[in-house]
């Protein structure tokens, strides 16, 4: 990986300003997360600023040490121009997506719980009173109630594009995770991680706990791996 390269270092540096900020100023997360659209707090600033935060210190720790470990060659091999629009196109195509996703999920459940009897009026009562929430025992509407507040945050879906993107330019290149310290090349590993969250995403079972965007990982790797596969195709060597 060598010595990181400048735009690595400088993203790495604003993503720990931020994550200190929000300390200070706990405000941020709900200007800057990404919430679902027809929550209040949405602004489209989000799906640019939402990279930026993290939910706690080992959500970007993970973050940052994937953006300086397989950021860093994809950088040297680039040009910091075309990483860096690499980079932000891969975090906001992951926000798009899982926007879509949420979207589609959300109208779709909304439409059972209307066919249960409940009104619109309940319904939008419900979502923005936590207090009524509280009192509903409807699986349904706990799933409705979760997509509507609960935003988005994190560098991962720009830092699962890096990752297609360093399985296509280095393919053999041997990786390994802690729970799983057998190396594999990185054609088969990258591939089995974005397989697992979509299987994640899709199922609702996560062998790593709640609270992950599976669709934006996803979302980012799908980004990542056209805009990689466009420019590995083309030939494209730096924009300077």
């Amino acid at each position: 990986m060598g010595r990181i390269t400048e735009a690595v270092k400088h993203l790495i540096i604003i993503n720990v300003i931020f994550f200190g900020a929000t300390y200070l100023m706990p405000n941020l997360q709900s200007l800057f997360a990404l919430y679902f659209p027809e929550n209040p707090q949405f602004g489209f600033w989000q799906y640019a600023t939402h990279m930026f935060m993290h939910g706690g210190f080992y959500h970007i720790l993970f973050n940052m040490y994937g953006l300086w470990a397989f950021g860093t060659p994809l950088e040297q091999m680039w040009g910091r121009n075309k990483f860096l629009f690499f980079y932000f196109s891969a975090g906001l195509g992951a926000g798009v997506i899982y926007t879509l996703v949420n979207y589609y999920q959300f109208n779709s459940v909304y439409d059972q719980v209307l066919n249960l009897g409940y009104s619109v009026g309940d319904l939008q009562n419900i979502l923005n009173t936590p207090g009524l929430f509280n009192r509903i025992t409807v699986p349904l509407i706990q799933e409705l109630y979760d997509t509507y507040n609960t935003p988005a945050v994190g560098a991962s879906g720009a830092i699962y594009g890096i990752l297609v993107a360093f399985g296509l330019s280095f393919p053999n290149s041997k990786l390994a995770l802690i729970f799983l310290p057998v190396p594999i090349a990185a054609k088969y590993f990258i591939p089995a991680l974005i397989a697992l969250d979509l299987f994640s995403g899709v199922t609702g079972f996560s062998l790593f706990g709640g609270g992950i965007a599976h669709f934006a990982h996803v979302g980012g790797a799908l980004i990542g791996f056209i805009i990689a596969w466009y420019w590995k195709q083309n030939q494209f060597k730096r924009w300077n």
